[in-house]
């Protein structure tokens, strides 16, 4: 793999554990979520009159009260990418933020102080959030601070950082890439197929299939293929399907009933 290419996708993996962690910590905070609808339309499908969920509090797991969790398991997804990413920032702090002395500089990355009485300096920069740490990361993928810099009076300081050697950024990758891919499976989000139970087409009576994917939209396939008489197009397979517009009319169509628990779902 190219070191072009490993930038890339580290950075891709952060940019989607930062999108998505909202989502996860709405999860904790519900039921763990039925296979259908899919989780992308919860908010189109959403009644006017419904409140609207929003996370604005961005710190730590760690440092949250959780006095009703629902979903055990997204609980647990979030304290594990909260650990990976902040593991990976003090890895990557260690070895190329330099000492050189630059007061309180919101760019670096402060260490834990587990003997500190302030909770916030004995967390150091973990206190800031997954946010911070995922953009911090980023940036030293990416090199920034990794030149002199040039001060008022004409003088140049040392850089900030060094830049990331290769080996560094590797890990940065693989460690990035498994916490997206446990954050995307708890939300449902991976690339799978998915029966969806207690439901059949409202067109053929076949059986419903969900797709999901990573950056994708959901899509839903029908096992009537071209004898169903469902007013979409066909995939490549010759399966009636419904995605983007078509997915919501689907959605609207089908009944309201309580999917079953533990559908099964096979990976593709």
């Amino acid at each position: 793999m190219t070191y072009t290419r490993t930038v890339q996708e580290t950075v891709a993996a952060l940019r989607t554990i930062r999108e998505q962690w909202a989502e996860l910590l709405l999860a904790i905070e519900t039921p763990p979520a039925d296979v259908w609808p899919p989780r992308q339309l919860a908010h189109t499908m959403r009644a006017p009159g419904d409140e609207q969920l929003v996370v604005e509090d961005r710190a730590p797991l760690v440092l949250r009260e959780h006095p009703a969790v629902l979903n055990v398991d997204a609980l647990d997804t979030g304290r594990a990418v909260e650990r990976a990413v902040f593991d990976l920032a003090d890895t990557l702090a260690a070895a190329v933020q330099t000492c050189a002395p630059r007061g309180r500089d919101a760019r670096r990355w402060e260490f834990a102080d587990p003997g500190a009485v302030d909770i916030r300096r004995a967390h150091g920069s973990r206190a800031h959030g997954l946010h911070f740490a995922c953009v911090w990361v980023e940036g030293r993928v990416l090199d920034e601070d990794t030149t002199p810099e040039q001060q008022l009076d004409g003088t140049l300081t040392a850089p900030l950082f060094a830049p990331l050697p290769p080996h560094l950024l590797h890990e940065a990758r693989r460690t990035a890439r498994v916490a997206e891919g446990r954050l995307l499976r708890t939300l449902g989000l991976d690339r799978r197929s998915t029966l969806i139970p207690d439901r059949s087409c409202p067109h053929c009576d076949g059986a419903l299939t969900l797709h999901t994917a990573p950056g994708e939209p959901p899509r839903v396939t029908c096992s009537g293929c071209e004898a169903c008489g469902a007013p979409v197009p066909l995939d490549e397979q010759r399966r009636r399907v419904w995605q983007g517009a078509d997915l919501l009319v689907l959605a609207f169509a089908l009944p309201n009933a309580a999917t079953v628990e533990g559908a099964p779902h096979t990976a593709v």
